[in-house]
């Protein structure tokens, strides 16, 4: 078989697959009728070995990648993901940095995201941060407002993750602005990632830029998104935020 086909990278994951894993994971990613993954399959591949076999396959063409991210597979879409950022963050390396290449990537995973096949909490938070984030770094930044507003659960929690790679250089500017607007979302996946990244602004600038945010804020917030962002807070200012909702 070639080694540079969709089916090759499925029958490697076949060889890793543990039938035992399976409802465990469908109990974790809520598979359940009317729940966020409803209809979703696995094949039961964990993270660390679904890894290997994407770095196996880091030279595979977009074509063989789009013909995973159609798969009703989770396993093969999460590969297909961890292939992408691999071949992005090696084309963002100062050494061999290819502009036009990043731009392909990140072009064609917002493609992927806008018809639905980035679709499962642990598929936004591996890929956004970098075919998202890291690639806006120094553009414009008007698109993750626009994911922020729309109707589809995962282009709203890709948006807010995607600041991670902001905040890990010292600029929470764009998550602010962003949790202002999904204060009111309706969804707990957004409220906890919200939350998540609001925490990272406070410990990775400074607790000064988080709690300035919540001496505003932390009145509306969702109590789970508020739990969230002040978790590495004293005990003390845990207790003063919470009392404000």
């Amino acid at each position: 078989m070639n080694n540079e086909t969709a089916e090759a990278v499925q029958a490697a994951l076949a060889e890793q697959a543990n039938p035992k894993d399976i409802s465990t994971f469908q109990r974790f990613f809520k598979m359940g009728k009317g729940e966020y993954a409803e209809g979703d399959i696995f094949i039961g591949v964990r993270v660390p070995a679904n890894r290997i076999v994407a770095k196996r396959f880091s030279a595979l063409p977009l074509l063989e990648i789009d013909r995973l991210l159609n798969s009703s597979i989770h396993e093969h879409r999460q590969a297909a993901l961890f292939i992408l950022v691999y071949r992005f963050l090696a084309a963002s390396k100062i050494s061999s940095r290819d502009d036009n290449l990043r731009t392909e990537l990140s072009t064609f995973y917002i493609n992927a995201l806008k018809r639905g096949r980035v679709n499962n909490w642990d598929l936004v938070d591996l890929s956004a941060e970098h075919l998202l984030g890291t690639y806006l770094e120094d553009r414009p930044r008007q698109l993750l407002f626009d994911l922020a507003s729309s109707t589809q659960l995962w282009e709203r929690r890709a948006a807010i993750v995607a600041t991670f790679a902001f905040i890990k250089r010292k600029d929470g500017s764009t998550t602010f602005e962003l949790a202002k607007k999904l204060l009111d979302d309706p969804e707990p996946l957004i409220h906890k990632a919200t939350g998540w990244m609001l925490r990272e602004t406070g410990k990775k600038i400074s607790q000064k830029v988080l709690t300035s945010f919540l001496d505003q804020y932390a009145a509306q917030m969702p109590r789970i998104m508020l739990s969230y962002a002040v978790e590495h807070l004293s005990v003390k200012q845990r207790t003063h935020y919470r009392s404000l909702r």
